[in-house]
């Protein structure tokens, strides 16, 4: 699951800094403010990458996601990209603890069978 979540919150670190420099041509956002609240965006991101497998890491992720789509109503397209990545986080989420655990019948079943050759 980490693998999954990380690669989609390093794919949202991009878009999060284009859609910065989308937003700083509207004349009624400062620069200041547009980097101020994009940074933090980009930098939970970052920190989210090693947070994911530990209690809460995916509600924070889901809390990113719902952030990122309301970003839309400071840069329309935001809408539609919010939307891609909180499927694609539902996805890296879904189909991450399946891997995980297809995974961890794998190590049981090759341990038990490397104990019975024992």
């Amino acid at each position: 699951m980490r693998t999954l979540c990380s690669s989609t919150l390093i794919g949202e670190f991009f878009v999060i800094g284009f859609a910065a420099l989308v937003a700083m041509k509207y004349p009624s956002l400062s620069t200041t403010t547009v980097w101020t609240v994009s940074g933090i965006a980009m930098l939970l991101c970052v920190l989210l990458c090693g947070m994911v497998t530990r209690p809460g890491g995916v509600a924070l992720g889901w809390a990113l996601q719902v952030a990122l789509v309301a970003s839309g109503f400071v840069v329309p397209t935001m809408f539609f990209m919010g939307a891609i990545f909180a499927a694609l986080w539902w996805a890296s989420v879904h189909y991450g603890k399946k891997v995980d655990e297809a995974k961890a019948r794998f190590a049981a079943q090759r341990d038990s069978s490397g104990a019975d050759a024992a």
